[in-house]
């Protein structure tokens, strides 16, 4: 199984366990979906390819099938996601606490750059890239067109080829 097929397994597994994970929202006539506020985004557990203790919420859309989506992704503190890419341009933008951000396919936490709350990074379609927090977790938000997945430069560094116990 590839990279991209367990990023979409995990998310499908995510969007599968029901509408509490993507809001408990009424998407209404119009197809609406509105949080009132960031208490209201519901969180599971992220896909086995994404480190140990991330968390996801499916906010809209879905990631494994051609459209627009939006992902929250809560990232614990002294995580590295390791250098990957995406087959579909994403935007990153920072919610709360701080990660940093660096382009290249090799992980250089010399030339990576933190991101606040606030900060947005726009990534094309394959741009090697690796993220990794340091002292405090990071909430960001994760927009793009699906069918979007994960593939890391070198699939040693998938967390889903090595046992990982209970997420």
């Amino acid at each position: 199984m590839t990279s991209l097929s367990r990023t979409v397994a995990g998310l499908l597994a995510v969007s599968l366990a029901g509408p509490s994970l993507a809001g408990e929202t009424d998407h209404g006539a119009h197809g609406m979906i509105a949080f009132p506020d960031g208490a209201s985004v519901v969180y599971g557990p992220g896909p086995a390819n994404l480190p140990k203790g991330t968390q996801l919420s499916m906010v809209a859309g879905d990631p494994s099938k051609p459209g627009p989506f939006v992902l929250r992704i809560k990232v614990p503190a002294d995580t590295v996601i390791a250098p990957h890419t995406h087959a579909q341009a994403e935007t990153l933008t920072i919610l709360s606490g701080a990660i940093v951000h660096q382009h290249g396919k090799t992980l250089d936490r010399s030339a990576g750059q933190t991101l606040r709350a606030g900060g947005f990074v726009y990534l094309p379609a394959d741009m090697p890239h690796a993220l990794w927090t340091t002292g405090e977790p990071v909430e960001l938000q994760v927009n793009g067109t699906g069918p979007f997945g994960l593939n890391y430069i070198d699939p040693a560094d998938d967390p889903s080829r090595t046992p990982r116990g209970d997420r």
